[in-house]
């Protein structure tokens, strides 16, 4: 649990749907470029699920381009109420989760310290000093107009 309707994973397969379940689950959003596979694709359209892919590369250091738009992008999702509960995932849901839940962090007026170390608990030894950078640098100015500190929890 991120907070209060969202949820962060690896990539779910079967054995995890009846888990998804429990969560009721309005909305995933899936952050790899591959398209989400049949079996996952029934279990969303059997649940009345709605899917968010937001396709970023998950190329490594010292090469990767992480799209602060498509970022921008998926935030708009995650914030909106409407789309809860949701889960954020990606391949192992380090990096790119990782990096929209930072950016999600800084909305919510966490200092970069805490950012990093929540990232660093989840990226363990594959932490990359280029994700943290990105988060660092992400510019939340185009969200002013939420209420701070933003947090899902006050439902």
């Amino acid at each position: 649990m991120v907070d209060n309707g969202i949820f962060r994973s690896g990539f779910p397969n079967s054995t995890n749907f009846s888990f998804l379940q429990s969560l009721s689950l309005r909305s995933i959003i899936y952050l790899c470029p591959e398209p989400y596979p049949e079996a996952n694709t029934d279990f969303l359209m059997a649940n009345g699920i709605q899917l968010y892919q937001f396709g970023i590369d998950g190329a490594k250091e010292p090469f990767v381009n992480i799209p602060e738009d498509t970022i921008r992008e998926a935030l708009k999702v995650v914030i909106d109420a409407r789309n809860h509960p949701l889960l954020i995932h990606c391949k192992r849901g380090k990096h790119r989760t990782g990096c929209l839940v930072g950016c999600l962090r800084k909305l919510q007026r966490w200092c970069l310290t805490s950012v990093f170390d929540e990232y660093q608990r989840f990226a363990a030894a594959k932490a990359r000093i280029s994700d943290q950078r990105f988060m660092e640098l992400f510019d939340t100015s185009s969200f002013k107009h939420l209420p701070m500190p933003f947090s899902c929890s006050k439902r």
